[in-house]
Order: structure tokens, then C-alpha cells, then sequence
């Protein structure tokens, strides 16, 4: 990660140029907060950083901001605006400063308002999806990045092993999801990466369940939690699934199948490899499997500052992927009524193959009931 704010803003204007682009937007979210190292948030007030391809970038800042955005160090020319005045007036100025007629946004973050707000400002503004252009810049992790993955990724282990240590038939899902959150709180997680999925029984099989507080699990239920901490701004995305009592033979061999799977996954892993190989191979042991047809997902996605970011992990993206990069290897099978199980370890790219992050033991695991 770039020492200095003019470093960091200048990998968004060679994004710029690089597509042609007279400049790129930020707004509130994942990149922002990698370019700024400040955290702002996004809410019904209107707040646009542009980094031209060429010359001093500019912001747009609702004004109650002023005072935090004084924190970042910038020095380029800010346009603020009140609540009661309405920012239309402060778009207008802002794009009469920088006279573009291009711009790059963030397809999936740049919310319909602001779009609008910047046609109205400057009609003629030709504006296209960079997403994966911005957000491209975070796909390498950087030395300390990679070490808050590592303490978060610590904590939610942590969490995770104080809460087996609890579960006991006849707790509703809802119980162990709270026992889970309070574990990662008390291990030093700053928020959660994402609400916990904590599924047992046929809702092991929804791969997104919500735990319910009408289910109370019993012998012979699988019991899936997926879940992560998120330490200076990073996310960890962690899931294991384990078995109340007994495991079955046929969950003893769905859950054979996919820990083979996941361990696919490490072995085709380096840097070079494409996302599309390597969910090719981990994708094609499930469908060598007697259980091809309880395959619902790909095989992961990028981890990061967004639980979900660049790459995603499957077919057709032939996408290379570089030292660095961080991905979840998390196949699954779901039959749906019945249960699912999915094994997810957070993984590094290296030059030589790759590194699990994650160190919670992936046997089948009965905990007593």
C-alpha cells in the first residue's frame, strides 16, 4: 500500500489514463478508504473525490465532514455543501473546476443519485463502469494487508473455537449465532465482516441461510457457520461445518469430497494460475462426485477490504492472477432438505504456489451432543 496520499491517488489516475479517461470518482466504500486511509460514510449525502488523469484531484464534501476531511491531508480544491442548501450548486462547481468530459465511477458502489447529480451538473459528461479498473488497484495486497488479514482471520478462529466449545443439542441457531458474535467481540474483532450464517439441519443446505430462532439442532444435524472478524479494515471470511452426535456415512462422504476439493484448490494455486482454472479444478472433483448435483456455488472471490472483491474464483474468468492476491477456496454441496457442507480457507497467492491464512483444522469434526 503507497506511503503517501499523493502516491495513492496517483494509481487512480493512471487508472484514468489508462482507459482513456479524463478522470476516475470515488465515492465512500472500499476504494475511498484505500486512497484516503480514512473511513467515511456513505449515507444520503452526496461525497465524490476526482482524480484526474492530469493535475490536482477535487472533492465534493457535505459540509458537517469538513472538520474529518481536514484529517486526510488533501490539497486540492473542495466543494461543500449544507443540507439545507441542497449540493446541486456544489456539483455544478466542482465539475466547472475540473473541466473533464469523462469520467470513470464505480459501477457496483456509486450509488443512481450521485450519477444524476453529475449529469445534471455537466450533461454532456460521458461517464463509464471502472470498477474493474479502480477496483483492480486492491487486488495485490501489500505486506501490512495482508498482516491485518492475518489478525483478523486469528480472532475469528479464536471466536470459532470458543463457540464449538458451547454447542450443545437443543440450542436454536439463533443461540450459537450469538454466542459466536459475543466470542469475536471478546477475541478483538472491531465488527464483523458480514452477519454470521449459522445453519444446521436442512438449512446447512441454503448456502446464504439466516439463522433461525425456531430451529433447535439435534444429533445427526450438520451444523455450517460461515463467518469472519474484521480487524483495521479488513476482512476475514472463514466457514467450517461440523456434525452434531454422529455424521452419517453418506455426510461422511460429501464431506470427504469437498475437503478434496478445497485441498484442489491449494494444489493448482500459484501465481500465474487464471480464476478460471482454478475453479475448474476444484469445481471438477465435486463433479467427479456421486453428489455433482448438489453444486450451487463457485468456488470463492476476493477478500479484502470487501468481503466479496476482485477476482472472482470461476469458469470464465480467465482472469491472471498475481503474487499477493488473496481469495476464499470454499466449494460446498447442498442438497436442499436435506444439508450442505462447505469447507472455506483464505489464501494467499505466492510466486511459488500458495499460503492458507487459515489454520482451523478441516477434519470432519462430531461435537459431542
Amino acid at each position: 500500500m503507497p506511503g503517501s496520499l499523493t502516491d495513492r491517488l496517483s494509481a487512480y489516475a493512471g487508472v484514468a489514463a489508462e482507459l482513456g479517461l479524463d478522470a476516475v470518482a470515488l465515492v465512500p466504500g472500499p476504494n475511498f478508504t484505500r486512497a484516503v486511509e480514512h473511513v467515511f460514510m456513505s449515507h444520503e449525502r452526496p461525497f465524490v473525490l476526482v482524480i484526474p488523469a492530469r493535475g490536482p484531484a477535487a472533492a465534493l464534501v457535505p459540509n458537517l465532514e469538513l472538520r474529518s476531511w481536514d484529517l486526510v491531508g488533501f490539497e486540492g480544491a473542495v466543494f461543500d455543501w449544507r443540507d439545507q442548501d441542497g449540493y446541486d450548486a456544489a456539483f455544478s462547481a466542482l465539475m466547472a473546476h475540473l473541466g473533464i468530459r469523462s469520467l470513470g465511477v464505480e459501477g457496483q458502489v456509486m450509488r443512481v443519485f450521485v450519477h444524476h447529480a453529475l449529469i445534471r451538473a455537466q450533461p454532456d459528461l460521458r461517464i463509464i463502469d471502472a470498477e474493474k479498473q479502480i477496483s483492480g488497484l486492491r487486488m495485490i495486497k501489500a505486506p501490512a494487508e495482508i498482516a491485518a488479514l492475518r489478525e483478523a482471520i486469528g480472532i475469528s478462529e479464536r471466536a470459532l473455537a470458543r463457540t464449538l466449545e458451547t454447542v450443545r443439542a437443543g440450542q436454536t441457531e439463533k443461540e450459537i449465532e450469538q454466542v459466536l458474535i459475543r466470542s469475536l467481540f471478546a477475541e478483538g474483532a472491531e465488527d464483523q465482516s458480514f452477519a454470521p450464517i449459522v445453519a444446521a439441519g436442512d438449512g446447512s443446505a441454503r448456502p446464504h441461510a439466516k439463522a433461525r430462532a425456531g430451529y433447535a439442532i439435534k444429533a445427526g444435524d450438520a451444523l455450517l457457520l460461515d463467518f469472519g472478524a474484521r480487524k483495521h479494515g479488513f476482512a476475514a471470511d472463514i466457514t467450517r461445518t461440523v456434525f452434531l452426535g454422529h455424521a452419517t456415512d453418506e455426510a461422511q462422504a460429501v464431506y470427504d469430497t469437498v475437503l478434496r476439493a478445497n485441498l484442489k484448490g491449494f494444489e493448482v494455486t500459484r501465481a500465474g494460475v487464471t480464476a478460471h482454472e482454478i475453479d475448474d479444478a476444484v469445481t471438477g472433483v465435486l463433479e467427479a462426485s456421486p453428489f455433482a448435483d448438489r453444486i450451487r456455488t463457485k468456488t470463492g472471490h476476493g477478500l479484502g477490504r470487501d468481503v466479496h472483491e476482485a477476482p472472482y474464483i470461476m469458469r470464465g474468468n480467465h482472469q491472471v492472477l498475481p503474487a499477493g492476491t488473496v481469495y476464499t477456496n470454499e466449494p460446498g454441496l447442498y442438497q436442499i432438505d436435506n444439508f450442505g457442507v462447505r469447507i472455506e480457507d483464505d489464501v494467499l497467492i505466492t510466486e511459488g504456489g500458495c499460503v492458507s491464512l487459515t489454520s482451523f483444522p478441516k477434519e470432519l469434526t462430531v461435537l459431542p451432543c
